[in-house]
């Protein structure tokens, strides 16, 4: 059975939707990049896909509306990593209990992978999908997280930058380009197939 629960987190009333389901193998918790939300059709998608694969997933605003709009905000990952930490730590006990994975796009995939590398016991693996991983070097040769970095396949820029961050990252960790995907996988397919990849990942390295 899956249940449904709305979430506002911190101080700054950060909105949520948490979906618990009964013999959950684990939480996947996802860090949205710049323009998204917890709402987006694309993010409900893949928490579907995940869901089917039974993953419980909870879906958070790392910003308030406010500060998504001023790019220097949306682009400040030690914020968004803040933001995210203090997610974790506000899930209720249900959710708490089940292992931890972390799912970023864009910028969220930097902040994710940040929070990686700061609680190396509590996350259990990474998913990035099209993620910024530059704007996390600072912190990637401390990321000895199991990390798969999802990139489009036609997204040259992005791909280079995982490929680099790949390069820095310690552990498992796996890189791929889905074929035909640019940044946003908006391609027939390419989301569906980007989803598929993420829940494999999940199932192999979250349960004990």
């Amino acid at each position: 059975m899956l249940t449904r629960t709305t979430l506002s987190i911190g101080p700054q009333a950060l909105a949520g939707e948490l979906c618990l389901l009964d013999e959950a193998i684990g939480l996947v918790l996802f860090a949205h990049g710049r323009g998204s939300d917890h709402r987006s059709p694309r993010n409900q998608r893949i928490a579907q896909s995940l869901q089917n694969e039974s993953l419980a997933t909870c879906l958070v605003d790392l910003l308030t509306p406010a500060e998504a709009a001023d790019e220097a905000t949306a682009h400040d990952i030690t914020l968004l990593a803040a933001r995210l930490s203090q997610a974790i730590d506000a899930l209720p006990p249900a959710a708490a209990a089940l292992p931890l994975g972390l799912l970023g796009a864009g910028t969220g995939a930097a902040a994710a992978l940040t929070v990686a590398a700061e609680r190396p016991q509590q996350v259990r693996a990474v998913v990035s999908r099209g993620g910024r991983t530059d704007l996390a070097a600072p912190v990637l040769s401390d990321v000895r997280t199991p990390t798969l970095l999802i990139v489009g396949g036609a997204d040259p820029v992005v791909l280079r930058l995982n490929r680099e961050a790949l390069a820095q990252l310690r552990g498992v960790k796996a890189i791929e380009a889905v074929p035909r995907a640019t940044h946003l996988f908006l391609e027939a397919g390419t989301l569906e197939a980007a989803a598929l990849r993420a829940g494999e990942w999940f199932r192999t390295h979250l349960p004990a």
